[in-house]
């Protein structure tokens, strides 16, 4: 644990989930390889055009309709729903498809273990002090058995713009009714979750387990007020 301020009294904490509380890439990954087996699969034009084309497709979406950055499941949606018009579907025909491709992503994306520790720290944090998530991501708490620690969970795209900006710290300092500077945010990303925490007047633990250096970090803006390594280091953090 390294400490770069003076920490105030922690009255709630705030979490991200992806990368935090259990690596998310594999999930990712695993997600993108079913997905186009599947749009293979059920779509067979899909398969006609190579994968960047249909990431040039996104990333015209996005420069047309920024907001669906914030919105992960809605950029894959009209990614889908685009390509597949572009390949002679009707819109009636592409939005089914879309729609049912969103279904199998939601299934894929939270279909994996998180790590005991996670659901022990979680335990005895939540036992102690309320708990909100915060995320980028489309997980699904329930499916993934986080919800119970959790008081109330925003995601970015139904719940606002996406971190860094401040509206989702906002949300959650206005549901719990605490000082911001009395709230301690937890994630692993030095610009959506530190910097977005600092910005919003919330107290900042980076969750580094890479062994990086935030010195180093090319994305780094601001210095956290924590820096752990371990999830069981935040329960030395509410005995202080």
């Amino acid at each position: 644990m390294k400490f770069y301020r003076p920490l105030s009294s922690i009255k709630a904490m705030t979490f991200d989930l992806d990368d935090t509380l259990y690596d998310n890439r594999p999930v990712i990954r695993h997600v993108e390889a079913e997905m186009a087996k599947w749009l293979h699969h059920h779509h067979p034009v899909s398969a006609s055009q190579p994968l960047s084309w249909w990431n040039g497709i996104k990333l015209r979406l996005a420069q047309e309709d920024t907001w669906l950055t914030n919105d992960m499941t809605l950029w894959r949606f009209k990614q889908i729903e685009q390509g597949l018009m572009a390949l002679g579907y009707t819109l009636e025909q592409a939005n089914q498809a879309a729609n049912d491709a969103i279904e199998q992503v939601h299934r894929l994306r939270s279909d994996f273990t998180v790590p005991q520790e996670s659901h022990q720290v979680l335990a005895a944090l939540a036992d102690k002090l309320p708990l909100v998530a915060i995320t980028n991501g489309n997980v699904d708490v329930d499916k993934i058995g986080l919800s119970d620690y959790f008081s109330l969970v925003l995601k970015a795209g139904p719940d606002g713009y996406a971190k860094p900006h401040q509206e989702m710290f906002d949300k959650a300092q206005q549901f719990l009714s605490v000082p911001a500077q009395n709230i301690l945010h937890v994630g692993d990303h030095v610009n959506s979750d530190v910097a977005g925490a600092v910005r919003a007047g919330f107290k900042a633990c980076w969750f580094n387990d890479q062994q990086l250096d935030i010195y180093s970090c090319p994305k780094s803006r601001v210095l956290p007020d924590v820096e752990v390594n371990r999830l069981r280091d935040l329960l030395l953090l509410i005995e202080m």
